[in-house]
């Protein structure tokens, strides 16, 4: 490997949103800082299973199904 082209890896915490914390390395910051996270995998709705909304916004569905509803589909 080149020297001087690679960016620092470190030791950081990360702290999640209920307050656990975790120890891993990282080029973010610098040795010993503290990566404190606003979503984590036990709040956000893509690993927790959340609810998903289909807005209609301005009526683009239901234009659509009224301009195909006689082919039959």
């Amino acid at each position: 490997m080149k020297k001087e082209i690679h960016p620092d890896y470190h030791a950081i915490t990360v702290v999640m949103t209920n307050g656990t914390t975790y120890e891993t390395r990282s080029t973010w910051g610098k040795e010993g800082d503290r990566m404190n996270l606003d979503i984590d995998p036990s709040t956000h709705p893509a690993w927790t299973g959340g609810a998903q909304n289909l807005v209609d916004r301005g009526g683009r569905v239901s234009r659509f199904k009224k301009r195909y509803e006689g082919l039959g589909i």
